[in-house]
């Protein structure tokens, strides 16, 4: 629900746009903040634009930071608040496809929207006259959920082609639908001109919205998802079988879609069967993927890296992918559950869960029957959790330093074996957790191995 009523701004904000208005300037509100507002939501980040220049906004307030005065923006620091205030500008050549050439300062607020992106982020507010500014009929857009550039859309994307990307986030975050002639200015090879780090940090605002599935079937169709995931492009027409109502790109899409909002979760879940195009084989048993899960693992690392992930997300997302076939059942035995959650990781073993339920409800079966597995085996998994057992080799009743004292060997390959054995023996029989006990069996283990 639009609303079309005097924008309400904080307190402090108001203050900061009073002390710029009786300086003599204008002083607009812009971008997301009014927009926003506009579709019924409150505001967290606030933008000011004014024709005052950055040296004179500077000399207003008493705390500000240079963020970018080099193309005219100062942050205004108010008690724990931080609020940008750009000049009204003019925007030339985009030469390294993110920055303007140079910067031309202007006098009025229609100048400054029209260099803006799309016409929904081109609308201005005054809060001193309380009344908004839209050139571009950004407010109709709005109403129609309509995703239209300001100007020549092939002019917009040529100067900064993440603007693609950033269409495709509005998609996704605003359930918004882009208008034909903007679509079919989409040159998804000028994405190669962006970085990596700027492409992922896009990609990921867009996997974090709430309803992330028609943006990424978009990604496919324009090409941008051969530009930037060619892995998962590859996806696109590779069948699973009866029990898959889509194919290997749009199940993808769909697990995507059902995992919680977490950027992890979401990323395994959209790469957990990325290896199945060159995994692929037929028998006449049916369509077979075998060791998709493994080459996946690898391909999942390849494109974090590619993207300049932080070894963190690399880490969790590849050993989801890889743990995403496990066969543990409800009705496993405590051992083999035990052995499950080491062999995953602790700390990945609930997420792991996540991603099967995702997986199964994005095939052929019912919400209940994903529910019922799922809620079973998380149950199972929490009993052995709540136990306490040993099922990593800092929760054994020894360490490294005590196998050499008591074995009288040095540091080296042989004590993470012996720790490896030990481990797997306590994993099967929690009860041999006992300092003495396992020194007498890495002593043992040492005398039939060695």
């Amino acid at each position: 629900m639009l609303r079309d009523s005097i924008l309400k701004t904080p307190e402090q904000l108001m203050e900061v746009c009073s002390t710029i208005y009786n300086a003599g300037y204008q002083v607009y509100v812009v971008g997301g903040a009014v927009r926003d507002y506009l579709r019924g939501e409150n505001p967290t980040d606030w933008d000011l634009a004014t024709n005052a220049r950055p040296e004179q906004v500077e000399a207003l307030f008493p705390k500000t930071i240079p963020t970018g005065k080099q193309f005219g923006t100062i942050t205004v620091v108010v008690g724990e608040n931080f609020y940008e205030v750009t000049t009204f500008r003019k925007e030339g050549r985009y030469s390294d496809k993110r920055h303007p050439d140079e910067v031309v300062y202007t006098e009025t607020i229609v100048d400054d929207l029209e260099r803006r992106d799309f016409t929904i982020n081109a609308i201005a507010y005054d809060p001193i006259n309380q009344e908004y500014v839209d050139p571009f009929n950004g407010f109709s857009d709005l109403k129609r959920k309509l995703l239209r550039t300001v100007g020549d859309p092939s002019e917009r994307f040529a100067e900064d082609p993440l603007r693609i990307l950033r269409l495709l986030r509005f998609v996704a975050t605003l359930e918004f639908r882009p208008e034909r002639r903007t679509l079919h200015a989409i040159e998804p090879g000028s994405l190669q001109e962006v970085s990596k780090e700027r492409i992922r940090d896009e990609f990921n605002k867009l996997l974090m919205a709430k309803k992330i599935d028609d943006a990424l079937e978009l990604m496919y169709t324009t090409g941008v998802m051969d530009i930037i995931l060619p892995e998962l492009a590859a996806c696109k027409g590779v069948s699973q079988g009866d029990r898959h109502q889509w194919d290997v790109l749009g199940h993808s899409i769909v697990a995507a879609q059902m995992v919680k909002p977490s950027l992890h979760l979401r990323l395994a879940a959209l790469f957990h069967d990325i290896a199945k195009p060159v995994c692929m084989s037929r028998s006449d048993k049916g369509i077979h993927f075998y060791r998709h899960e493994v080459i996946g693992e690898e391909l999942t690392k390849d494109i974090l890296t590619r993207l300049r992930y932080r070894s963190s997300i690399k880490e969790s997302v590849s050993r989801l992918v890889r743990w995403h076939m496990f066969s543990i059942h409800p009705l496993s035995s405590d051992r083999a559950i035990r052995r499950f959650i080491s062999k995953v990781g602790v700390d990945y073993i609930i997420d792991l869960l996540e991603i099967r339920r995702a997986d199964i409800l994005a095939q052929r079966f019912s919400a209940k029957q994903a529910y019922e597995f799922i809620s079973d085996l998380y149950d199972r998994i929490q009993e052995i959790l709540d136990q306490e057992a040993a099922l990593t080799v800092k929760d054994l009743a020894i360490n490294g330093d005590d196998i050499m004292e008591n074995l009288n060997i040095p540091p080296g390959k042989q004590v993470g074996e012996i720790i490896k054995y030990l481990l797997d023996r306590v994993i099967d029989e929690p009860n041999l957790n006992e300092k003495e006990i396992l020194i007498k069996l890495a002593k043992k283990y040492i005398n039939t191995t060695y």
